[in-house]
């Protein structure tokens, strides 16, 4: 292994510990009786600041204005629903079996491109992402009555992820990437805010909640910036199946912080979600490197 994708690999792995650190702050915040979308609008405050102070940092700030485009507002959008149906599920359930089931988000990425952009997917595709859907199902358990709300609306979170990096697509690769993200972060910001004001009631947070979500704002900018470096020193086919070590820094916070450990068959079921992903991944690598 070449030493600039070593480098790559490393930041995917400290971009993807980075965002299981700033859930775990959310959930965190939670447990003391914080709102949902108010813990969402105090963090994007603190994603807000930080970002700009690393777009400040890295020499772009003045490329601050030119990622808010159609393109990245409309990114910004399906972000902001996808994350308010996920911090409510965050609330719910173990944070392992929600980020499990999010991490379905790049197999219905890979469905709508063959049903929107017509890109044939093949045989053994389809296959690997049935079983990932058969994992997600195995993590959700559905009883009797079906699949729990908020099993739901992680499963909504995941499909809102797949329509925001389709519409990522279309953000012009001439802004940087800190910027597009800023706007996410805004928007997602004032969505939460909103809609904070017009469904809950607020709660004073206590500084040691302010101190989860400062660390939570912090972390989830780390790792945008974590993901855009891994990508930058590394290629994509040696960065990109270290994306699914998400799963391991959930188990482990679920494990250490919150001293909850999933079952058996959620396991199994987390397993074959990483396996769905890296045996995509592991494909596309074997496609690519075969000539003509």
């Amino acid at each position: 292994m070449n030493q600039s994708n070593a480098r790559g690999i490393a930041a995917m792995l400290f971009a993807t510990a980075s965002f299981v650190v700033c859930d775990t702050g959310l959930k965190l915040a939670m447990q003391d009786a914080l709102p949902p979308f108010e813990v969402l609008f105090i963090r994007g405050i603190f994603a807000t600041i930080c970002c700009t102070a690393l777009l400040v940092a890295v020499g772009q700030g003045r490329s601050i204005a030119r990622g808010f485009t159609t393109a990245s507002l409309l990114r910004g959008g399906f972000e902001t629903v996808s994350v308010l149906c996920y911090i409510v599920a965050l609330q719910a359930m173990a944070i392992g079996d929600v980020i499990a089931i999010a991490q379905t988000a790049p197999l219905i990425f890979i469905l709508l491109v063959a049903t929107i952009g017509r890109e044939p997917i093949g045989p053994r595709r389809i296959g690997l992402i049935a079983l990932g859907f058969i994992g997600a199902i195995m993590v959700a358990q559905p009883d009797a009555d079906g699949f729990s709300a908020a099993a739901l609306l992680a499963f909504a979170s995941a499909l809102l992820v797949a329509l925001r990096d389709i519409f990522g697509r279309k953000v012009s690769s001439t802004i940087p990437v800190l910027a597009a993200v800023l706007a996410s972060n805004v928007v997602v910001m004032l969505g939460s805010g909103a809609l904070s004001l017009l469904s809950e009631d607020l709660v004073m947070p206590t500084l040691t909640n302010l101190g989860y979500l400062l660390g939570a704002g912090f972390f989830v900018t780390l790792g945008h910036f974590g993901i855009f470096t891994a990508y930058r020193l590394g290629s994509a086919g040696a960065v990109a199946p270290f994306f699914y070590s998400f799963a391991v820094w959930a188990v482990l916070s679920g494990l250490f912080v919150f001293h909850v450990l999933p079952n058996a068959l959620a396991l199994a079921g987390i397993a074959a979600i990483v396996a769905s992903g890296l045996g995509i991944v592991l494909l596309d690598r074997r496609r690519a490197a075969v000539p003509g």
